[in-house]
């Protein structure tokens, strides 16, 4: 299956980035670049299911290749294949100031979703939540 997403991993663990085009994809994946993350796949994320792990990829032509918008293309590094171990909607708000332990159903997996539209600060909140979860759920039990 390929997603019109983008997807970066931090130790180890993969980000899907949801939304339309230019709802910031590229961006929020270059803003946590820089606070560490390596790109896995811009605008294009191939997924496919290995047992019950869901698996982030990038097709070969857009490998090691990021969009900056009023830049070009960028070359980065590019991590390989990565479990995907939550995902942000970059299309929808977030209308709670404690949500929910959203999901988004996956391949017929269950992976945590955050709401994304409009958020400050989400690329560091976004690396925290890859790290450590939430406080009243457990990323690692997706």
């Amino acid at each position: 299956m390929i997603l019109h997403a983008s997807c970066i991993a931090h130790r180890e663990r993969g980000l899907l980035i949801l939304g339309p085009s230019g709802a910031g994809k590229s961006t929020l994946a270059l803003q946590m670049m820089a606070l560490g993350a390596v790109l896995v796949a811009d605008d294009r994320t191939v997924l496919r299911r290995e047992g019950v792990r869901i698996l982030a990829d990038a097709p070969d032509s857009i490998r090691g290749r990021i969009e900056a918008r009023g830049v070009g293309i960028l070359h980065a590094w590019a991590h390989g294949p990565v479990e995907v171990a939550l995902a942000v909607d970059l299309a929808r708000p977030e209308p709670d100031r404690l949500p929910p332990d959203r999901r988004l159903d996956l391949m017929g997996r269950s992976v945590p979703l955050v709401l994304g539209a409009g958020r400050v600060h989400l690329a560091s909140i976004l690396l925290q939540y890859l790290v450590a979860g939430r406080a009243d759920t457990d990323l690692h039990e997706s």
